[in-house]
């Protein structure tokens, strides 16, 4: 079993929405960047929906920047066996701080999570704060019983909602 550290949050002054997942795949931490492994969909959905490249790491950065998203990790710290990424290989997990966080940036409205692990870390310390919670189905490569689209429409109609896109 091996531990890994979690990356600082992605987040602005002004972010509305903070995406979380449970903790960055393998590849991710590799690459030093959310959601890096090449068959995860997020990045492809918020390309579509906002009508942005998100090819390179600076795209991302702006096009959260740009669209009030700020994203980070359920997790903080936590161990799992060497080469598998799957929220079901999570163990001793630590979850961040997201009373802190919140309070550093209250613009925050509403956290959404990127799949059920993310949402159960989240839950096992802070299902009691006030703010709006949204559960999305996950982008990662092992959850492909949703097709592309239907993932699409639910982040699209959350976006629309919040930011009026």
């Amino acid at each position: 079993m091996t531990e890994y550290h979690t990356f600082d949050p992605l987040i602005f002054p002004d972010s509305k929405i903070l995406i979380l997942g449970s903790f960055p795949s393998i590849k991710s931490l590799q690459e030093g960047f959310y959601y890096a492994h090449p068959r995860n969909q997020f990045w492809p959905i918020l390309s579509k929906i906002f009508h942005e490249k998100a090819d390179t790491k600076e795209e991302k950065i702006e096009l959260c920047k740009k669209y009030h998203i700020a994203l980070f990790d359920s997790a903080k710290s936590l161990q799992r066996e060497k080469g598998n990424s799957s929220d079901t290989n999570l163990k001793n997990i630590e979850v961040n701080d997201f009373e802190g966080l919140l309070k550093e940036y209250p613009c925050i409205e509403l956290i959404a999570f990127t799949g059920k692990k993310a949402e159960q870390i989240f839950n096992t310390k802070y299902k009691h704060l006030a703010i709006r919670k949204v559960l999305l189905p996950s982008t990662s490569p092992a959850h492909a019983s949703m097709k592309l689209d239907e993932k699409l429409q639910k982040y699209k109609a959350l976006f629309q909602e919040i930011l009026g896109i």
